[in-house]
């Protein structure tokens, strides 16, 4: 079975899921390569138009990782993870979304020089 997007992690992202320990890594990365396949809101939810977020919960506690999609490639449509959280509220904190808007814009501009 082929996944239905490829995903990239930007260094804050990598930064973030090392700083974890393993066992709560290894069940984000489980989620992120579930989600791959299966359409599933509690583990991949669009946030706004631009903004979507990979949703962990491990031992009581909400791990989300934000992402975007990158559909500029024409053979592989890929999500760029941006960085992560560890929520402490029941509400996405609004600072975090705009955060990955911002590195999202940067992104997609080095991309279209890059081309």
């Amino acid at each position: 079975m082929t996944p239905n997007f490829v995903v990239n992690f930007l260094p804050d992202a990598v930064e973030f899921l090392e700083q974890l320990d393993d066992k709560a890594r290894e069940k984000i990365y489980y989620n992120i390569k579930k989600s791959q396949y299966v359409t599933d809101n509690e583990l991949f939810k669009k946030l706004n138009d631009f903004i979507w977020e990979f949703r962990t919960l491990y031992n009581s506690k909400a791990y989300r990782l934000f992402a975007f999609w990158d559909k500029t490639r024409e053979n592989q449509t890929l999500v760029i993870v941006t960085h992560g959280i560890l929520k402490k509220t029941q509400k996405t904190p609004a600072k975090e979304i705009e955060k990955a808007q911002e590195i999202r814009k940067e992104y997609l501009t080095n991309e279209k020089k890059n081309n």
